[in-house]
């Protein structure tokens, strides 16, 4: 799949696992998509990770808890130590979301950034009206390490 940045993107919660192929800048890239309710099972999928990224829905008030919970785990897990990471904070275009400094402090991103092993990016986007694509496919271009 090409990226379109014209196209007005649609989202839709992932329940299950999705496999989706990027071309960026001649390379292809696969990206293996794993829902919020599939977290018991991450840990089979974290091998063939190289860079990782982790998406919050902003607008979902009663999950950042959780979110939290599942991004120290992801950090914390031993083959993902060395994976370059990029937090993305979702639908931030929305006006039921809490701010990006509330945000910021719930998850303690800054001791997080200074304690995890990993090199963390935060980005704020919104998906459904494309704000900050360009800057996450920027960033998994410059942190895909293989060709395919």
């Amino acid at each position: 799949m090409d990226v379109d940045l014209g196209e007005a993107p649609v989202t839709l919660p992932t329940v299950g696992t999705n496999l989706t192929d990027l071309i960026l800048r001649k390379r292809k890239i696969t990206v293996r998509e794993l829902g919020g309710c599939m977290g018991p099972i991450w840990p089979k999928y974290y091998v063939d990770c190289t860079p990782v990224i982790f998406v919050v829905d902003c607008a979902n008030i009663v999950q950042i808890s959780s979110s939290c919970v599942q991004l120290l785990s992801v950090l914390s897990a031993e083959p993902l130590h060395s994976a370059a990471v990029l937090i993305l904070f979702n639908k931030r275009d929305l006006p039921c979301t809490i701010s990006f400094v509330e945000l910021k402090s719930l998850f303690r991103m800054d001791e997080i950034i200074r304690t995890a092993p990993q090199s963390i990016t935060t980005l704020e986007i919104s998906a459904r009206s494309g704000q900050g694509l360009q800057d996450v496919l920027s960033w998994l271009f410059s942190n895909h390490s293989h060709d395919t």
